[in-house]
């Protein structure tokens, strides 16, 4: 039976929406943000929140609203699994398949005996869940390898968030069914945190994080994965290493990949790699920089194809200017008013963008004011109202 929606403001005070996800919260990893930023707007706008994920071993030990920084309006219940992805060095993949299964075990038996009246999930996993509810919504963020296995279950749910254009074409193309229940919708940023007033003063953010304070910062924030394209964003540094006045900083990464990184970095005194900090403190890194890089790599679909980069509005609302790769992913939101694009995989024309912003103050300040601008439209609370307007057109 479908739910009795009518209008936007029917869902406002008395309805329940479960979010279950196969993941660590808190985690360092970016997916951790968005699924905690979605949580906290769908309660601000008055319904009853609840955030189901895996009972794991985590070393970050902080409360998960501390550590993101957000109201605590909504329930995170942890249900058991069994966590062997820590003994992945040993054993492979096989821990995550055993994590995987006996979270997904636990979390159907317990919501059998839940009643919601939405229950969102960004894991292809949870899509069984259509077998005994019916309003199930599942945002994709990567387009399925195997989609026949999941056909059955796509046909079943009562709709599908897609965070790209591309990815919504694909799910249509796949299947003619999908397409009334698609909506586009790529990700978003709190404005609040990074409040351009908060954070404009970039010699005072330099003190305050032991950047220099005489030099170009050339920065990024984000993991270090291959389709990111960092690799060559080193390859520019290398370039730029006879320019004492240009500085290249890295923010994020895992452990590992963070102590990888450095290895191919060694001896580049251009280069400054920081590691993982806490989300509270992104805004002041990226308010401390004079260009903002986004150099994804277009080898790979999940990157030219399929990411909506959280980093990507976030560069945005810190007004500095950006200079990212011209992909089709990222051309849904950037271009050549609001920021310089260039041809991905390509050091050289990377570095010539790079120096082309720090040459020219007006150009730097003409798309940055145009960027910050734009990202007025892509915040999490005008996103979570738009999946309420089209949930509630589809029930009237």
């Amino acid at each position: 039976m479908k739910t009795n929606i009518t209008t936007f403001s029917s869902w406002k005070n008395n309805m329940k929406l479960i979010y279950i996800t196969n993941a660590r919260i808190p985690t360092e990893k970016a997916h951790g943000i968005q699924i905690m930023e979605a949580c906290s707007v769908f309660a601000k706008e008055g319904l009853e929140v609840e955030l189901i994920v895996p009972r794991r071993f985590n070393w970050i030990k902080k409360d998960p609203f501390e550590y993101y920084g957000k109201e605590r309006n909504f329930k995170i219940k942890k249900l058991p699994c069994l966590d062997l992805i820590i003994l992945d060095k040993y054993i492979g993949h096989l821990g995550l398949w055993i994590e995987s299964f006996t979270f997904l075990l636990f979390a159907f038996f317990y919501m059998i005996f839940q009643k919601a009246d939405i229950i969102y999930t960004r894991d292809k996993f949870f899509l069984s869940f259509s077998l005994i509810k019916n309003n199930i919504i599942f945002e994709a963020h990567t387009f399925p390898r195997k989609y026949y296995l999941y056909s059955f279950f796509f046909k079943r749910v009562r709709g599908i968030v897609a965070i790209t254009q591309n990815l919504g074409n694909f799910f249509t193309m796949r299947d003619k069914g999908n397409k009334g229940k698609i909506i586009v919708l790529p990700d978003g940023v709190d404005l609040a945190e990074f409040d351009i007033k908060k954070t404009q003063e970039k010699n005072s953010n330099r003190k305050k994080l032991g950047l220099p304070l005489e030099k170009n910062i050339v920065l990024y924030s984000g993991h270090l994965y291959g389709w990111k394209g960092v690799s060559v964003l080193l390859e520019v540094a290398k370039s730029f290493s006879d320019l004492d006045y240009v500085q290249f900083v890295f923010i994020g990464g895992t452990e590992k990949d963070v102590e990888e990184f450095k290895q191919k970095a060694r001896g580049l005194s251009n280069v400054t790699i920081v590691g993982h900090k806490p989300h509270s403190e992104i805004p002041y890194w990226l308010s401390a920089a004079d260009v903002l890089v986004l150099p994804n790599s277009g080898k790979e679909d999940i990157s030219k194809l399929w990411t909506s980069p959280m980093k990507m509005f976030e560069y945005m609302a810190s007004g500095r200017p950006i200079v990212a790769s011209d992909l089709p992913s990222l051309r849904e939101v950037l271009n050549e008013n609001n920021s310089v694009l260039v041809e991905p995989d390509n050091p050289e024309k990377l570095a010539e963008a790079i120096k082309k912003i720090l040459e020219n103050p007006q150009l730097a300040e003409k798309i940055s004011d145009q960027a910050f601008k734009e990202v007025q439209d892509y915040t999490w609370e005008k996103r979570a109202k738009k999946i309420f307007e089209f949930l509630s057109s589809k029930n009237s």
